[in-house]
């Protein structure tokens, strides 16, 4: 199972960031982070930090690394905070070498001091697995819902810990939001289903 797991992930790996609808999010900062995404890495030398635009550079800096995550996939959801010249990441992971992996690459941007690693890893559990390939397919397998699966980066993340599951992401209006929950909570063994999906603004 642990190996179909990879498998799937291998395919679902985020590799362009243009598409990027909710895997990385910007989390409240001690500045304020902008909600939009970036499309590209766009800058190639720092701004001072103390610049008006340190910020916003770092911001996209950030993104733009952690949505180049080899192994980041639907099974992951990831977020980060700057305050100042420290990046606090945020998320879970089915994948316990995305942890350090992130951490990695942040801390490498020019600028960064100091990154504060609080992404949590999964329990590593044949059950959970078996509710992420159930839950997958019965998410991107319904016709109203697999738009979202033929993205370059499905925009509906499925993190399942101890049999719960909560759904992270951007859909593009309410029905759909409400189709994933009934979904996911239509799958065996599930406990309960946490339904954090953001409607895109139009």
């Amino acid at each position: 199972m642990t190996n179909r797991i990879s498998s799937l992930a291998r395919l679902l790996i985020i590799g362009l960031l243009a598409a990027a609808l909710g895997g990385i999010t910007p989390m409240a900062s001690a500045a304020t982070s902008p909600s939009g995404l970036s499309g590209t890495n766009t800058a190639h030398q720092a701004p001072a930090t103390n610049s008006a635009n340190y910020e916003q550079w770092l911001n996209n800096q950030v993104r733009h690394e952690l949505a180049m995550l080899p192994w980041y996939s639907v099974f992951d959801t990831l977020g980060y905070r700057i305050d100042g010249t420290t990046v606090i990441l945020e998320g879970q992971v089915a994948r316990a070498s995305l942890k350090p992996d992130a951490e990695g690459v942040v801390k490498h941007i020019e600028g960064v001091e100091k990154v504060v690693n609080n992404i949590e890893v999964l329990p590593l559990s044949p059950m959970d697995n078996q509710i992420r390939m159930a839950t997958f397919r019965a998410i991107y397998g319904n016709s109203p819902l697999g738009i979202y699966g033929r993205q370059p980066v499905p925009s509906i993340h499925i993190i399942v810990k101890n049999g719960n599951v909560t759904l992270t992401g951007v859909v593009n209006n309410e029905m759909d939001k409400n189709l994933a929950s009934i979904r996911a909570n239509g799958v065996s063994g599930v406990f309960s289903v946490t339904n954090n999906l953001v409607i895109e603004r139009s």
